[in-house]
């Protein structure tokens, strides 16, 4: 048998009958082209002066991606192409455009084709910083996708975080990580504490219990991708990823005990498969061995330093060791390093710290086998410089050494947002050697909200704001209107930097202007 698509079926066709058709002076449906279905999705990632990498998913398998891009709807198209990935990639497929203009607006589509056949074009659209400080820069970040069970609603809007985040227009897209809730099941229907009604979700076999196959990762992307304001999003705002634990599960760290509801007890296995969806999915390159954490330069104002907090640190623990060594790991050596020099060698005005889990909040992950307090992030409880602490404690040294100004922090993790300055000169602090600086966390951007932490005094904390669920509520569902995103403008004439923490509806929450110290 043959097959034929028309409109979309399949129509099986004998050689005979094939035959007939062409003696019969039909053209043979072999020779013309057919139409594969369109990309169910397209992105930019990590876009500079003169480079971006495009990604996007196939329908289903064809041989080659092919990207089209000019700077103008008249403007003169160019064209990059690569073999597609297949079943085996889930048919994404990435692309590096080099060459791209610095400055410009890039609008680009995508197309499969197989021999003949091609799919409609998917268009989407970036904007390349340029190599002179000649206009603003723009950035948003948040993170927490789908979590608790909330995902896409279609009685509510859907995904209506990412469609706020479209609206303001920036050159980018930090997404400070959970981009998936692998670990959480999407069941049908959640009924609402205090009478608030019932949460109805779109659902699929995928999402329906935490992923442990390779499929039901790759499930839980696919499951984001349904959502109409994802999929735009995704096309009109180029992206920056970084991961943190919900990719593969709550407080995932090397060694843990698997949760009894998973058939799988191997966390390493579990974390491998989760580790091939993100790869796939994440519009973004991978360094040496896999490595994510990596600084994009986004022109003379602005570098984001991406963190990998996640794939080098040791088993959580109570976290308060008095001396740095290798259970106290959470960035490692090799990725601190790489930190301090791409530090030191920035020229940016700007350094924006994208950080997958906030410094002074704690977070707790139960007790270990000693009855003690057990800690998912950096803060272990107020004091001196302990455990985890070390490695940030060794940053924020060499930033004041080495003199390196102008930098913020950005984060998500704790789904609420807040303003929080850190400074040595405080009584509570318990470490002084350091330059004050901020951090901003902001988010869910689709899921349950919590708050607010409790700030451990190591490094000086102050809430300056903060807006997350009354006192004695929790984890309440998207619609109850705690659902945060920020974003940063680095003003090209004064150099000075506006964060704005804002619900999703595009309120403005808290402004902060920082003025640009001089001499950095």
């Amino acid at each position: 048998m043959i097959a034929e698509a028309i409109d979309g079926n399949v129509k099986e066709m004998t050689r005979r009958t094939l035959l007939g058709t062409t003696l019969l002076g039909t053209t043979p449906f072999l020779l013309r082209a057919q139409r594969l279905p369109p990309a169910t999705a397209v992105a930019s990632g990590d876009v500079t002066h003169d480079q971006a990498l495009i990604w996007a998913r196939a329908a289903g398998a064809a041989s080659r991606m092919v990207v089209r891009w000019k700077t103008s709807e008249k403007g003169t198209e160019r064209s990059s192409s690569i073999a597609a990935g297949g079943a085996g990639r889930d048919f994404t497929s990435r692309l590096l455009l080099r060459g791209l203009p610095p400055g410009q607006t890039v609008l680009y589509t995508v197309q499969f084709e197989d021999g003949k056949n091609k799919s409609e074009p998917v268009a989407g659209r970036l904007r390349t910083p340029s190599r002179k400080a000649d206009r603003n820069v723009r950035l948003a970040w948040s993170g927490d996708v789908a979590g608790q069970g909330y995902g896409i609603n279609p009685e509510w809007g859907g995904m209506k975080g990412f469609e706020a985040v479209r609206a303001i227009e920036p050159d980018f897209f930090i997404h400070s990580g959970d981009t998936v809730y692998a670990d959480g099941a999407i069941p049908k229907e959640i009924v609402l504490p205090n009478g608030r009604g019932v949460w109805k979700n779109l659902v699929t076999p995928e999402k329906s219990k935490p992923a442990e196959t390779l499929d039901e990762f790759r499930g839980a992307y696919r499951y984001n991708l349904l959502d109409e304001h994802v999929r735009r999003h995704l096309a009109d705002v180029p992206q920056i990823w970084q991961w943190d634990d919900h990719e593969v599960m709550n407080n995932w760290s090397p060694g843990m005990e698997v949760p009894a509801r998973y058939t799988e007890r191997d966390i390493r296995v579990i974390a491998a498969r989760a580790r091939q969806a993100f790869g796939e999915y994440a519009p973004i390159p991978f360094g040496p061995e896999g490595n994510i954490f990596r600084v994009v330069p986004y022109g003379p104002l602005v570098d984001v330093f991406v963190l990998d907090m996640r794939s080098f640190r040791a088993g959580n623990t109570y976290n308060r060791q008095e001396q740095a060594g290798p259970d106290t790991a959470l960035l490692g050596d090799g990725q601190i390093a790489w930190f301090l020099k791409a530090l030191k060698e920035s020229k940016a005005v700007w350094k924006v710290i994208a950080c997958d889990m906030p410094i002074g909040l704690i977070v707790g992950d139960g007790k270990d086998a000693q009855g003690r307090a057990r800690y998912e992030a950096v803060a272990n409880g107020n004091g001196p410089v302990l455990g985890r602490e070390f490695e940030i404690a060794r940053i924020l040294r060499f930033l004041k050494e080495q003199r390196i100004r102008n930098t913020v922090w950005l984060t998500a993790d704790v789904h609420y947002t807040a303003a929080h300055h850190y400074s040595p000169e405080r009584a509570h602090a318990g470490f002084r050697e350091f330059d004050p600086f901020w951090e901003f966390v902001s988010g869910p951007l689709n899921a349950g909200t919590f708050g607010p932490g409790e700030l451990d005094n190591t490094f000086g904390p102050e809430v300056v704001f903060a807006k997350h669920p009354p006192k004695g509520q929790s984890n309440l569902p998207p619609s109850a209107g705690y659902q945060f995103f920020g974003d940063i403008t680095v003003d090209s004439r004064t150099k000075a930097l506006r964060v704005v923490l804002r619900d999703i509806a595009g309120t403005a929450l808290y402004t902060k202007e920082l003025e640009a110290a001089t001499g950095a």
